[in-house]
């Protein structure tokens, strides 16, 4: 998790929401490592959940991250929680929990719906309080901005 969190730090750089993901395989290696970057790249769908799956694929060259776990400092919205079933991510460790848009606990529990063919195991709360302290200063930043 703190591999992720290094990464959230990143996204500050270009604007972006502090969120930072990590894929490790089974055996313990990393296999990608990324941050959001939709401000950066103009694309909705570039949250770090996604770009680290992605690399991870196209380095595994298979589409299947079966036995791998994903750290990510913010629970995933539902485009990112379907990823994970999609790639069939065995488990999910996440920071801070997302009342708004969190697909895993907060709003939906897509990772343990039977209805999909595919679960995994999440573990929520890691490190959440230095992942909920970045996105704090970082809205709060926004707020101050936009009241000039």
């Amino acid at each position: 998790m703190q591999l992720a969190l290094e990464q959230a730090e990143l996204a500050l750089s270009h604007a972006d929401v502090p969120v930072g993901a990590v894929v490790v395989a089974a055996d313990g290696r990393v296999l990608a490592r990324d941050h959001n970057r939709r401000e950066e790249r103009g694309d909705p769908t570039a949250h770090a959940e996604l770009l680290a799956i992605r690399e991870a694929a196209r380095g595994e060259r298979h589409w299947r991250l079966s036995g791998a776990t994903l750290y990510v400092t913010l629970e995933p919205c539902p485009m990112c929680a379907g990823a994970l079933v999609n790639a069939r991510i065995a488990r999910l460790v996440f920071g801070a929990s997302d009342p708004k848009a969190g697909a895993v606990v907060s709003l939906f529990q897509l990772g343990a719906d039977q209805r999909l063919n595919h679960r995994f195991e999440v573990v929520g709360g890691v490190l959440a309080e230095q992942a909920a302290q970045k996105l704090r200063a970082f809205f709060g930043e926004l707020r101050r901005q936009a009241r000039g």
